[in-house]
């Protein structure tokens, strides 16, 4: 996928999810975040929307914590301060240089890559948060893009040293999307951060498998693994360790 996908998938599953919100209401508990209600919600996306914003419109070359006041505001100006955030994220992104210059955490092909994938899959899985709110499912999301995510979380986040999705020996789990070529990733399990490798080459002890979307959000911990073959253990292992934090 290139850059310009990502921004219109950035832009069409942000107003999908402020739909969802307005409709389930601020009040209404998360089904696939627990401890959130809609307006949690609203308030952690809208914040992240406008942390990865000032990275390029203002072309930060380092890191800056997000900000830790979240607005006091409810209802239909929750709302609209989510929907102002998310149209100003679509904006800078879409006006940016391509080869503008700013921090960014992840490999990518370049900075302004990394700000649209990250926040095209950020704000599709909580797209699916807001409408499991309102109580029933929404738009599917796209085969390509679902892989894309399974690639972006197994190859980027937990290749990084802060991953605890860890094994005290050895272990291999392998990931498998059943309705996409060439859509399986080993991941090399062990004391040190994962390893991992887009093939299906060797054994595994376990494997997760099932249709990329439904994947995607299993491995975002949103659905129960569609199919789990082998030591059960290493899916419970996922399932216990693999939550992400902002960045």
């Amino acid at each position: 996928m290139q850059t310009a996908d990502f921004v219109r998938t950035l832009d069409r599953e942000g107003r999908a999810l402020a739909l969802a919100a307005t409709e389930a209401g601020t009040e209404a508990k998360v089904p696939t975040c627990p401890d959130w209600q809609v307006k949690d919600l609203l308030r952690h996306t809208g914040m992240v929307h406008r942390w990865a914003t000032a990275y390029v419109a203002d072309a930060r070359t380092s890191y800056h914590h997000p900000g830790e006041e979240l607005p006091d505001l409810d209802g239909a100006d929750l709302v609209t301060w989510f929907r102002d955030g998310h149209r100003r994220l679509v904006d800078t992104l879409t006006a940016a240089q391509p080869d503008v210059a700013c921090w960014h955490f992840l490999p990518a092909p370049s900075p302004l890559a990394f700000w649209a994938r990250r926040q095209a899959h950020e704000t599709t899985v909580h797209r699916v948060d807001a409408e499991a709110a309102r109580g029933g499912p929404g738009e599917e999301i796209a085969v390509d893009f679902a892989v894309d995510g399974i690639d972006e979380l197994l190859r980027g986040f937990h290749a990084r040293a802060k991953s605890r999705v860890r094994t005290d020996v050895p272990r291999v789990l392998r990931v498998r999307a059943t309705d996409a070529d060439d859509a399986v990733w080993t991941v090399q399990l062990s004391p040190e951060p994962p390893v991992t490798e887009r093939s299906d080459a060797g054994a595994a002890d376990c494997e997760l498998s099932g249709p990329a979307a439904r994947l995607y959000l299993a491995l975002w911990n949103r659905l129960p693994f569609p199919g789990v073959t082998g030591d059960a253990l290493l899916a419970d292992l996922w399932r216990e360790k693999s939550a992400i934090v902002l960045r």
